[in-house]
């Protein structure tokens, strides 16, 4: 039942959103975690998974080790997701408001986008480290176990990787790519959003009085603008995650440590050994099919959340 109480300061609308961001990010990457896995170990290249598909390689986890372990650092993910996407969504409304009151041309086109990178960038800088240690739990297999835990993997990196430096490994490729993809995960959201309210009214939305434009998207037409939304961002971020991860997971091999010299340099040696389609793109198909689901999920469960808790999901449609 929805909150018949509106925000009634700045701070409760922070508030609102926080848990709303934060309940829609748990949901969405609880939903493709098995894939994300299977993810992380395609982009690294595993020595145990490199010759398997998405599907194959699923299978393989399951029989090789057990059917848990495709929710490997899930424990260090959940702890991550939740101040990611709370951060993440909040920080979007909030750059979203400021942008719409100012008076310049340029940035009136272009607001949901840096909203949306904004959004994106702060999120990143508050949680990064979670992130890798997430990455190196995931990488794990049976029997080369070097981690026991989230605090095992953090301290054991601190003090034998170089300090602070090692959690932030990768963090600049992630702070690139997260502008395109962040920015443009909300401006395709919105703007699909929009199509949907002015031509769809009927068919891919519904009445709500309480809302700007009196109207809600409905459950199918989330899924729709959020998936297509993921699908546009992966395609054009992707080859700077690929950087991101093996940055993350070279000094797991001694034979990939030359990964972690920087951006360039590893954007520079995938190209070299692997080629475009082999290695930017490693990976691409099970990203796809994790992405359009998650990013899906993400956005609309942030829409429901925001019903439920009495906030505005409505938008000005002339």
């Amino acid at each position: 039942m929805a909150l018949k109480v509106e925000p009634k300061s700045d701070l409760d609308f922070i508030l609102r959103n926080l848990l709303a961001g934060g309940v829609a990010g748990m949901c969405a990457k609880t939903t493709v975690a098995p894939l994300d896995r299977i993810k992380i170990l395609l982009q690294a290249q595993s020595s145990q998974y490199k010759h398997h598909g998405v599907f194959g390689g699923l299978m393989a986890i399951v029989k090789q080790e057990s059917f848990l372990a495709l929710y490997k650092g899930n424990g260090a993910q959940m702890v991550r997701i939740f101040p990611y996407a709370a951060s993440q969504f909040t920080s979007f409304e909030i750059y979203k408001t400021y942008l719409s009151g100012l008076s310049i041309p340029m940035i009136q086109h272009g607001d949901k986008f840096i909203a949306g990178a904004g959004a994106g960038l702060t999120s990143v800088t508050l949680t990064y480290p979670l992130d890798t240690i997430r990455a190196r739990l995931a990488f794990q297999i049976t029997g080369e176990h070097r981690y026991t835990g989230i605090a095992h993997a953090a301290s054991t990196m601190f003090k034998t990787e170089g300090g602070i430096r090692a959690l932030y490994r990768g963090f600049v490729p992630t702070m690139v790519g997260m502008v395109p993809y962040a920015g443009f995960s909300f401006y395709c959201f919105e703007s699909l959003k929009y199509l949907c309210m002015k031509y769809f009214p009927t068919s891919l939305c519904r009445k709500c009085d309480r809302n700007t434009g009196g109207l809600v998207l409905s459950v199918p037409g989330k899924l729709l603008c959020g998936g297509l939304a993921g699908a546009v961002a992966q395609s054009v971020s992707y080859p700077l995650d690929v950087t991101r991860r093996r940055m993350q997971l070279a000094a797991m091999d001694p034979a990939t440590k030359h990964f972690g010299i920087g951006m360039f340099s590893t954007l520079a040696h995938i190209y070299r050994e692997n080629g475009v389609i082999r290695g930017l793109y490693r990976g691409m198909s099970v990203n796809y099919i994790r992405a359009i689901p998650m990013v899906a999920t993400s956005f609309s469960t942030y829409e429901l959340m925001k019903q439920l808790l009495n906030l505005d999901t409505g938008m000005k449609v002339s």
